[in-house]
């Protein structure tokens, strides 16, 4: 089943270039996978009673445009499948323009439901409340070779991990590794996206490995290279939290 949800493009979603932050898109993502659990009834209401929460694994993303402020996107969300004690739920991505819908972006997204009390990784899908959820369709979203290390860091910084950086789940927040990122280095593709006519067409890739919470001290390094920059995310005692890669791709 498919659903589909609607969301205009606000004055705080954007950055210097007034296009879509991206640690903002990736909110919109989650945003939107929540909506369709919950509308579909395996929400996180509804998986609080046994003491699971959902939490996201990996996330790849390819945008060819970024949205302004004021401009209205509709983001059309499926599960692909549910095997193996994950979840892995597609979108399409469209911006409403005077004849109609054009198609920005696609994404996919990897969830698990995750026992609270004992902080692993549960097989819930066979629970009622999943019968009938998978849509099946599959997107055409190559995925790069899966980021270890960094040959040659370009860069790093630390980051204590404070109040705003900690959600509901007690943990921090999947979109505040992104925006920590970022602000160790912004790429200039982003810089420059208005002086680009804002069609630099990107994919972000991103994997959860390790949980982090209040206090915690990280280490972000980070490396440049010709068409991509790639990021790894880790605690003191050298376990990696988070990586990430962004890529510039050719236009069309």
């Amino acid at each position: 089943m498919k659903l589909r949800y609607t969301y205009t493009i606000r004055y705080q979603d954007v950055d210097l270039n007034r296009r879509l932050k991206l640690f903002t898109l990736e909110n919109y993502l989650l945003e939107t996978a929540a909506h369709a659990a919950d509308d579909l009834g395996f929400g996180i209401p509804n998986l609080m009673p046994y003491h699971y929460t959902w939490i996201v694994t990996n996330i790849i993303v390819k945008m060819d445009y970024l949205p302004t402020h004021g401009e209205q996107m509709t983001m059309e969300t499926w599960i692909e499948s549910n095997a193996h004690s994950l979840s892995t739920r597609d979108f399409r991505i469209y911006l409403h323009t005077d004849d109609g819908e054009r198609l920005i972006g696609t994404a996919r997204t990897i969830w698990a439901v995750l026992d609270l009390n004992k902080r692993e990784i549960v097989n819930a899908f066979t629970m009622p409340m999943f019968e009938g959820s998978v849509d099946g369709e599959t997107l055409d979203l190559s995925r790069s070779p899966r980021l270890r290390s960094l040959t040659n860091p370009t860069g790093e910084t630390t980051h204590t991990v404070t109040y705003s950086d900690i959600d509901y789940n007690g943990h921090c927040n999947s979109c505040r590794y992104l925006e920590m990122m970022l602000n160790t280095y912004l790429p200039a593709f982003l810089k420059e996206q208005r002086q680009a006519n804002e069609k630099t067409p990107l994919q972000l890739e991103l994997s959860y490995a390790k949980e982090v919470y209040l206090g915690d001290a990280l280490h972000i390094a980070y490396e440049v290279n010709d068409n991509d920059i790639c990021y790894i995310l880790k605690t003191t005692d050298d376990h990696t939290s988070v990586t990430c890669r962004l890529t510039t791709l050719t236009q069309q």
